[in-house]
């Protein structure tokens, strides 16, 4: 799998990342072991996560079975905090939180499931009208100073948000921000109205979360709502509802065209173009099966001709 630096940093990552938001609650622990070792062994590094995917049981489940599989320092951890969501949270489950209190709480906590003293890539989960953005970027200059983490950056932000936060970083002159996680897909290009071009003003390599327009991409959608789907899912449904309407049928479509006249999946192609979009550095799949998992795994040698990038461009546009 192709290694590529994010953003303006010396640090290298595979060029598809693993995401665990489902680990813990949709996947298990046997599924979640299959996953890792299918993605390592096809040469991934990046292994992506969040203080509350599953309510720390992703975090807890990547510490129990990473010493098992590869070497600490042959895996990219990248781990995320601000983003409160715990069990008998109550009317905070959800809410953000980006003091540095509650991050470097949250990061000490990570850390301790992941079974690591350090991440090799720490993200501020979510902005912050509440919090001075002075406090949230020195606890990402407190966690890059003392160990915790090799690096920082953010995730979900706005366009000017991000601008705000690079600079602002830039100007206080210790920790730069070098990464910005942000969905980006097919069905969602909203990102290149400001994202984008801020990201590669500033030296933010772009981590693209939902590649496959929250499953909406792989195609199996198209007849209906697969049982053993997210969209059946009590908890998922309305995430993945978002895409189910006739513009997202529309490209859907295109894109199934394409993966028949290429002889790959729709999976491989909804991939192969966030993959090469300008400033995106990985994808980040996140499966409930290996199975499902193992269908992108290739998706590395699969390389759009410019007609069909096109095509697709345009028909999502």
């Amino acid at each position: 799998m192709e290694q590529r630096y994010v953003g303006a940093s010396g640090l290298q990552v595979s060029s598809l990342a693993l995401g665990t938001m489902t680990w813990g609650r949709d996947t298990d622990e046997h599924e979640a072991r299959e996953q890792l070792a299918a993605f390592l062994q096809a040469g991934g590094t990046l292994v992506d996560t969040a203080d509350g995917y599953g309510d720390g049981m992703a975090e807890e489940l990547i510490g129990g079975l990473l010493p098992g599989l590869a070497a600490r320092e042959d895996v990219v951890l990248c781990t995320k905090a601000g983003l409160v969501s715990r069990p008998g949270a109550g009317s905070r489950a959800g809410t953000v939180d980006t003091s540095r209190r509650a991050l470097l709480a949250a990061l000490d906590t990570s850390l301790a499931r992941l079974g690591t003293d350090y991440v090799d890539l720490w993200l501020v989960h979510a902005w912050s009208d509440d919090v001075p953005l002075d406090e949230t970027l020195s606890a990402l200059e407190w966690a890059v100073s003392t160990g915790r983490s090799r690096y920082v950056g953010v995730c979900n932000y706005g366009g000017w948000q991000s601008a705000r936060a690079a600079t602002l970083a830039q100007v206080r002159g210790t920790t730069p921000l070098v990464a910005h996680q942000v969905e980006y897909s097919l069905l969602a290009r909203q990102a290149e109205s400001e994202v984008v071009g801020a990201a590669q003003a500033l030296g933010l390599g772009l981590l693209a979360w939902s590649p496959l327009g929250r499953g909406v991409l792989t195609g199996k959608y198209r007849h209906g709502t697969p049982a053993d789907s997210r969209a059946a899912s009590p908890h998922l449904a309305a995430f993945v509802e978002q895409h189910l309407d006739e513009r997202s049928r529309r490209i859907v479509d295109a894109v199934v065209t394409a993966a028949d006249g290429l002889g790959c999946s729709p999976a491989e192609v909804a991939l192969a173009w966030v993959r090469d979009r300008p400033g995106v550095v990985a994808p980040v799949v996140g499966a409930r099966t290996a199975a499902q998992l193992r269908g992108t795994l290739t998706s590395d040698e699969v390389h759009l001709p410019p007609e069909i990038r096109d095509a697709l461009d345009e028909v999502s546009a």
